[in-house]
């Protein structure tokens, strides 16, 4: 017959063991999913620049939806890109149109005119020009050197008289010209309003001819016509004349 004692450790060492089981848990065991939630719920947080692209900024959508519009209406305008395209046989007419534009031309005939010139106030209008067009080159190659956009990719490289920076397209060297001639011309020249008008749609059909032999988008035109009107405002300011600048007129008198 069992002792008093050893029922009651029985009964202590059964309570202790209930007890120990009332503690767990009553849910049922880990399932793998459940423990894939726990440990990505425990994950650490994205880097902030993961966010961002996760999240991009309202203007960084805005300027690629405009690239994109860009890319594509340039595409599309370039009629006259190849022999083949839409308007290619327009491609030698826009050629002529390109060469009107282009930088040689312009400042080999304002040098002409200038050695040829007996008139002071026609060397000193041919003397700004001159330096303004020395100043569009420059200024030109500067930004396209640091922009670095490459021509459109329907392109073809048969352009007149290319340099290195050449090879780039913003801005468009012929729309900054062509603006910066037509202000210039308009302000110093005394023409009839039939003439004026000529040399304003001159301006634009530069511009307009480049999107069309294919050699610029459309934004390397127009900021090229923004910053060649822009131009003429620096030449106004720094306008050369006998007093400002005596040597130069004296090397170029007779």
């Amino acid at each position: 017959m069992p002792s008093p004692r050893s029922s009651r450790e029985r009964r202590t060492g059964r309570l202790e063991f209930l007890s120990l089981v009332s503690q767990r848990s009553p849910g049922p065991p880990d399932s793998p999913s459940r423990r894939r939630e726990s440990g990505s719920s425990a994950a650490a947080p994205l880097p902030e620049e993961d966010c961002m692209k996760l999240n991009p900024s309202f203007l960084g959508i805005a300027l690629s939806s405009l690239l994109a519009i860009d890319l594509w209406a340039s595409k599309r305008l370039g009629v006259c890109a190849g022999e083949g395209s839409a308007w290619g046989s327009a491609r030698p007419l826009m050629k002529v149109i390109e060469v009107s534009g282009h930088g040689i031309p312009w400042l080999l005939g304002t040098f002409y005119g200038l050695c040829q010139s007996d008139s002071s106030a026609a060397r000193e209008v041919l003397l700004n020009l001159l330096f303004a067009l020395l100043l569009d080159l420059v200024l030109v190659a500067v930004v396209k050197g640091i922009v670095k956009r490459r021509r459109p990719t329907h392109n073809k490289m048969d352009m007149f008289v290319t340099i290195s920076v050449d090879k780039y397209s913003f801005p468009s060297g012929h729309a900054t010209r062509a603006a910066l001639v037509c202000r210039f011309v308009l302000h110093h020249l005394v023409l009839a309003v039939p003439l004026r008008v000529l040399v304003v749609l001159w301006a634009l059909i530069v511009g307009v001819s480049r999107v069309m032999l294919g050699r610029h988008n459309v934004t390397d035109v127009l900021f090229g016509l923004l910053l060649g009107y822009a131009l003429y405002s620096v030449v106004e300011y720094c306008w050369l004349s006998p007093l400002s600048a005596p040597a130069l007129f004296a090397l170029w008198s007779h």
